[in-house]
């Protein structure tokens, strides 16, 4: 069943000025694994942290290193979930995240989809 659904648009050239501005921007949004990919990825995995947030129905608990975009065997992208973030999914139910990310035409988006057992409650 789906609980919660959430999209996130990042324009690619102001994510660029504000990473050129702010260096440890980067260090502060990203997990160690997620550093040293290009802008217009790491623009993409913003905006795929925000929709998440979204699908989970707030940013409370939180925290941005929590939230680690991987690949899965066919190069998927997927999350990886720890602490907190992991806690609130483990709370309301959640067992599967769905996620899709694209860039082009100057912005990145991302599409996520948090999905729960049939018949479970998913109340905040």
């Amino acid at each position: 069943m789906i609980t919660g659904i959430g999209v996130d648009i990042v324009d690619l050239a102001r994510f660029d000025r504000a990473v050129s501005r702010t260096p440890r921007l980067v260090e502060r949004l990203f997990a160690v694994s997620e550093r040293t990919l290009p802008v217009h990825s790491l623009a993409a995995r913003f905006a795929a942290k925000e929709a998440l947030i979204k699908a989970l129905g707030g940013s409370d608990g939180v925290r941005w290193h929590d939230v680690e975009t991987i690949e899965d065997e066919h190069g998927n992208p997927e999350f990886a979930l720890h602490g907190g973030v992991a806690a609130t999914a483990a709370a309301r139910g959640i067992t599967h995240v769905h996620l899709t990310m694209t860039h082009d035409a100057g912005v990145a988006c991302a599409f996520v989809v948090a999905e729960a057992e049939t018949g479970r409650s998913t109340g905040p």
